[in-house]
């Protein structure tokens, strides 16, 4: 028999871009918005008291203090591979479970981090932009930009992404080194350091998970060690990057070039890369493929249905 809206678990979707998972929902759930509650006083003391579950995009950073108000939560079920947005060790502690997308979505990823090395490094978008603006001269043909052969690319955390992206830049004869806390095994070499790796790299591709100890990772000395002819790329998350040092290098000139799908504010100002030199950015789309999204939504709803059947999670983030 269909249920009654009495006996469906009632979630919440918690950002207005996860709006199109709604219908897909709601008929199994009562289906609550949480930018529909400006108050959220009026939310917690009236629909958190009934929410089991949470629909969330991983990046975005949910409130303890509003967790802590939900007596009913057990599940926050993140859509993205990330969950940096989410206290996982506080989760745990108070019989939360998290669970993600994990690794489906870092082909495309890794596609999209090679078509910015691709588009900075031989001047792509540069080129279009100059062609359009009637720039295109015969004197600008013979002043030529390094092929990418040979190349220096160090890839930092070498995770599905990272594992993903060096096979891609392996394929264009690229030399690839990795850096990341912990070893793992792999073919790559292991650089010492971070900065030994920033040191030998033409191009510095960030792939790491973000945490707490890692934001600004690539700070002010690694972005100066990739130096004036390098190039520094980022899909993972905008925390990793110090960014108001990353502006400050490619005005100075000591930082060659950036490409970046990630960013500290995002949406990030318009106004904050008007003036900056010799950058390529995309609006976080990396990851946001025909193919991959709706693979993510189908392990989201899996895991919801999971936890309501009490069966074991697909893919629960470890403590």
């Amino acid at each position: 028999m269909p249920q009654t809206a009495a006996e469906k678990p009632q979630v919440l979707l918690s950002h207005e871009m996860l709006m199109p998972l709604q219908p897909l929902l709601e008929g199994a759930y009562i289906v609550h918005r949480l930018w529909d509650y400006p108050d959220r006083m009026a939310f917690l003391e009236g629909p958190g008291q009934s929410i089991r579950a949470i629909v969330h995009a991983g990046e975005m950073a949910l409130s303890r203090d509003m967790l802590a108000e939900m007596p009913r939560l057990g599940l926050i079920a993140c859509v993205s591979v990330g969950y940096d947005g989410v206290d996982v060790p506080w989760c745990k502690a108070h019989g939360i479970a998290v669970t993600h997308s994990t690794g489906l979505n870092a082909a495309d990823v890794a596609d999209h981090a090679v078509g910015l090395v691709l588009a900075a490094w031989r001047g792509i978008v540069e080129g279009d932009q100059r062609l359009r603006g009637g720039h295109w001269s015969h004197a600008e043909r013979m002043a030529p930009r390094p092929g990418l052969r040979g190349r220096k690319a160090g890839v930092v955390g070498l995770g599905h992404i990272g594992e993903a992206v060096a096979a891609r830049l392996k394929a264009f004869d690229m030399k690839v080194a990795w850096w990341a806390p912990r070893p793992k095994e792999t073919d790559y070499p292991r650089a010492d350091s971070l900065m030994a790796l920033a040191r030998d790299s033409d191009v510095l591709i960030v792939c790491a998970r973000p945490d707490d100890s890692n934001r600004h990772l690539i700070n002010k000395p690694v972005i100066e060690a990739v130096g004036a002819q390098g190039l520094i790329v980022n899909v993972a998350r905008g925390s990793l990057i110090d960014e108001d040092a990353l502006i400050e290098a490619l005005r100075a000139g000591t930082l060659g070039m950036a490409a970046l799908d990630v960013f500290e504010q995002e949406p990030t100002p318009a106004a904050r890369w008007a003036d900056v030199p010799r950058t390529v950015l995309t609006p976080h789309t990396a990851g946001a493929t025909l193919d991959s999204l709706p693979a993510m939504v189908s392990l989201t709803l899996e895991n919801l249905r999971r936890y309501f059947h009490g069966e074991p999670l697909a893919t629960p983030v470890a403590a």
